[in-house]
């Protein structure tokens, strides 16, 4: 039974969709902004959005759990130089996701997602 289980399944097991989820915050961080599924971007948010808050303070450990959560040595360095910085005075709320029209081959919501 799924009681409390709020998360997005995503149509994936656990691995699959850790992987999907790292793969597309690498994305958003590299680009700064991405076009995906509605229920990608919304279940991407809060982990994106606390990288972003673990980003603000430079520390070892922050680096190492960012490092561990996206796998790529350049995003991680993105985020603490360029990203993470532009945020020091804000209190969370980093991306924005705007709905686009649907995709017409198999009509799926889409939206873009990006930093404020």
């Amino acid at each position: 039974m799924r009681h409390h289980n709020k998360n997005r399944t995503l149509g994936r097991d656990v691995n699959q969709r850790r992987a999907l989820l790292k793969s597309l915050m690498y994305s958003l961080l590299v680009h700064e902004g991405m076009t995906t599924t509605l229920a990608k971007a919304k279940e991407m948010r809060p982990h994106m959005e606390k990288l972003i808050t673990k980003g603000k303070t430079d520390t070892l450990a922050s680096r190492k759990l960012v490092y561990s959560r996206l796998g790529e040595s350049n995003a991680s360095k993105k985020l603490f130089s360029d990203i993470a910085p532009r945020y020091a005075e804000r209190n969370g709320g980093y991306t924005r996701i705007i709905k686009m029209p649907r995709r017409k081959s198999d009509s799926a919501e889409m939206a873009r997602i990006e930093f404020v």
